[in-house]
């Protein structure tokens, strides 16, 4: 598929979900259309993957900061695992603040919060990231499957990218989103070959164990803009920009 087919393909299903969770009125954002969704039950999700085996034994975390999964990153501090939270669009040469249970000021479900996390939290580089037990995903649509897709930008696909080739993630790594059931769809979810696909859909009513993800093996060059590149020092930092 055309790289233009493709993004349109993918921004009609990230419509069908948008418009779907609004009519359901299953969100608590004003409007969903271009974010991650807010989903409503995004409490009973985080306990039902906390209490999965993958998840107790995990002691080193990786998280989008988006809403709706503050509650795995509160959830994840209260239990004395260390998490790890992109900056913003990985706008800084150290792109990943660090949540330290044992370092914490101020409680666990504060400091899981993105601004709080941006005044409290030392920012580290990728390199000295500890290997990850679990990575989890904020996404608009997912399909049984494992294919996922986010709101477009491409960060959490970058981040990947960047933490396979740093050596961080395992094939032990398990990969999760948690998602309202309305993400789930039955639409095929077009994808490339960086791409991040999931191990694990985990929603407030349901663990879905997705068969053989995708993972790509590090950044591709190929698919990055000059000034994408440009933008994210730690990938400047890795083409010599």
């Amino acid at each position: 598929m055309a790289a233009n087919s493709l993004d349109r393909a993918k921004q009609a299903v990230r419509t069908q979900v948008w418009d779907a969770l609004t009519a359901a009125d299953a969100v608590h954002d004003p409007s969903v259309h271009g974010r991650i969704p807010h989903f409503k039950g995004a409490e009973q999700a985080a306990a039902r993957l906390a209490a999965l085996p993958a998840w107790q034994r995990a002691s080193v975390v990786k998280s989008v900061p988006d809403k709706a999964q503050l509650p795995v990153r509160a959830r994840a501090l209260e239990e004395g695992k260390t998490v790890y939270m992109a900056v913003p669009k990985l706008a800084t040469p150290k792109p990943f603040y660090l949540l330290d249970p044992a370092n914490l000021t101020v409680p666990p479900a504060e400091a899981a919060a993105g601004r709080t996390a941006a005044a409290i939290a030392p920012t580290v580089e990728v390199d000295a990231l500890r290997p990850l037990d679990l990575i989890i995903l904020g996404s608009v649509a997912v399909h049984r499957d494992g294919a996922r897709i986010g709101k477009g930008a491409g960060y959490s696909d970058i981040e990947f990218a960047l933490l396979t080739e740093a050596g961080l993630v395992t094939p032990e790594t398990l990969v999760v989103t948690t998602v309202h059931a309305l993400q789930v769809t039955d639409t095929p979810i077009p994808t490339t070959g960086h791409d991040v696909g999931v191990d694990l859909i985990v929603t407030p009513d349901e663990t879905i164990t997705c068969p053989n993800p995708h993972r790509p093996a590090g950044v591709d060059w190929s698919a990055l803009t000059a000034e994408k590149i440009a933008a994210i020092p730690a990938l400047a930092a890795r083409q010599g920009v």
